[in-house]
């Protein structure tokens, strides 16, 4: 059994029901703190059985029980936002909300328990914005975020390493690009499986289709949040910061060849919105990510599959669970 105690914050979401899981297979007792706005109890339910997880609904906008918990703990992985980079055009007040002063109270409550932690931060490759250099390394600057979701991410960065320098606590923030694969229930791939179950003959492009990202399997996701992790439990450093994503990027019309493929809709027809300000899906889009992950590949760790295959093998995960086939 692992002598480590750990809170998932968000943890029946779609990468903190993953990392949950592997937490519970390496030996750790861990505490999901989730007020299941955008998690299912249901991507938990094989571990639900198991004696080592404790489930507490609990909202971090108004939390209630998060401080005698965060007493009782020795990492924290906090990953409770909202992820839909585009509700920001609509209601950016969500952003604020659920990403800036969730991470707020948190970090509150670490200072009060007044003892050390260490805080390991999913954050984003949206912090950049419009980086001219690419791949993008971590030393990258000026971050200017383009959506109100990548400013309320660099803002949870500069919080987390503001608390950790002045209260004495230690922070690994991790800048992650897509994640694709099961459990997952929202982007690019997900959006067009649903509109080609509505219509096998045309499948809508929001954008000019040249937006071209990088994408990584949430299996690669979490053997790096592990690795990573792991490392920086042996050293010293107060705060690290790590690129994580594949070695490579793919263009949304590409994405869309793959899903009819898979779907057996070769011959569909792609009706291209146009997008806005030069071709992206929404306000907020950057048209062009993909990550340097070479510091990543430095600690000895490299990602098994490639922005294609990840999409691929969580497009099959994604068909047989909605089609069944």
């Amino acid at each position: 059994m692992n002598d480590y105690t750990s809170i998932v914050t968000g943890g029946v979401g779609f990468i903190g029901s993953h990392l949950t899981g592997r937490l519970l297979k390496e030996g750790y007792k861990v505490t999901i703190l989730d007020n299941f706005s955008s998690g299912e109890l249901e991507n938990i339910k094989p571990l639900l059985g198991n004696p080592s997880l404790t489930v507490l609904k609990e909202d971090l906008k108004e939390p209630v029980k998060l401080n005698q918990v965060v007493k009782k703990c020795e990492t924290i992985f906090h990953l409770a936002a909202n992820p839909e980079v585009r509700i920001g055009e609509t209601d950016p007040k969500v952003h604020f909300e659920e990403n800036i002063i969730t991470t707020f109270n948190l970090l509150e409550a670490i200072r009060q328990a007044k003892t050390p932690k260490i805080i390991v931060f999913t954050s984003t490759s949206t912090i950049y914005g419009e980086a001219s250099q690419i791949p993008t390394p971590e030393h990258y600057a000026p971050l200017i975020p383009i959506s109100t979701y990548g400013a309320s991410k660099l803002g949870c960065e500069a919080l987390i390493t503001s608390y950790t320098y002045t209260f004495n606590h230690r922070a690994l923030i991790l800048r992650l690009a897509n994640i694709v694969g099961p459990k997952s229930n929202h982007g690019v791939i997900i959006d067009f499986v649903r509109k080609i179950m509505a219509n096998k003959g045309e499948l809508e492009i929001l954008g000019d289709g040249a937006q071209e990202k990088s994408y990584m399997h949430i299996e690669d996701c979490i053997e790096a949040i592990m690795h990573l992790t792991n490392q920086f439990r042996k050293n010293t450093n107060k705060v690290d910061v790590y690129n994580v994503g594949s070695h490579d990027k793919i263009t949304v019309k590409e994405i869309a060849k793959i899903v009819a493929e898979e779907m057996k809709t070769p011959n569909i027809k792609y009706k291209f919105t146009g997008g806005v300000n030069g071709g992206r899906g929404w306000k907020g889009d950057v048209k062009t990510m993909q990550l340097s992950i070479n510091k990543l590949l430095q600690t000895g760790w490299k990602p098994k599959y490639t922005s294609k295959q990840a999409l691929r093998l969580a497009l099959k995960a994604l068909i047989e669970e909605n089609l069944g086939s």
